[in-house]
């Protein structure tokens, strides 16, 4: 045996420990309240960007919102919130976690597409009009981008924990980046339809969450 050798092999177990103690670095616990904080953050910088840059509805500064604006407003914003805070939770998983919160949110804010389709067979042809669609594709697009400031912060606040489903909390980011996305937007879109509200607002929060479902989970990953 060399001498290399002989001084390894005489080394202490204590002596190893205390290499490797010395190695580490204390690590900050991940506290709820900043991811939620972050949560809120990005919707009030999403609310306030389509404020400044786009402005508001002329009815939200006279206070005469229409009664169905504010329900379906309302919808997506505890949509978006609950989604956000189970995914938050996510980032510190613990045995027995229950993430199913959203899941009566989700399930309330499914009537309006449903609600959206009957009105608009009723309807026929105009329901779906040129204009129509270039206005539908236009909150469509506008909501997923507003959302995109909060699914940001979402993967950054995911990518500091440890999600043992990326996949679903992927999907969950989606939806609350769409859903907070489309609330912010909501403020600018002049539209009082509930065919409109109901496909192109939903749609946005659908899209949002199939674009995270793929996009997201390979950031996310350790």
């Amino acid at each position: 045996m060399d001498r290399k050798s002989a001084r390894f092999a005489s080394t202490t177990a204590d002596e190893l420990i205390n290499r490797l103690v010395n190695d580490l670095e204390p690590v900050k616990p991940l506290r709820l309240a900043v991811g939620l904080c972050l949560v809120f953050g990005a919707l009030l910088a999403s609310a306030t960007g389509v404020g400044l840059m786009l402005g508001l509805r002329p009815d939200i500064p006279a206070g005469r919102l229409a009664p169905h604006l504010v329900l379906e407003s309302g919808l997506f914003l505890l949509l978006g919130l609950s989604a956000a805070a189970n995914v938050v939770r996510m980032s510190r998983p613990h045995v027995g976690s229950d993430y199913g919160g959203s899941n009566w949110a989700m399930a309330m804010t499914a009537l309006l597409p449903v609600s959206a389709l009957v009105m608009g067979l009723g309807r026929g042809a105009i329901g779906l009009s040129p204009m129509d669609m270039r206005s539908g594709i236009n909150c469509l697009g506008s909501g997923v981008l507003w959302g995109s400031l909060t699914l940001t912060a979402l993967i950054m606040w995911l990518r500091r924990g440890a999600p043992v489903r990326p996949h679903y909390a992927a999907l969950l980011s989606g939806v609350a980046a769409g859903s907070l996305g489309m609330f912010a937007y909501s403020l600018h879109c002049p539209s009082n339809d509930v065919v409109h509200i109901g496909l192109w607002h939903s749609g946005a929060v659908a899209l949002s969450a199939l674009i995270a479902r793929l996009v997201v989970p390979p950031l996310i990953r350790w």
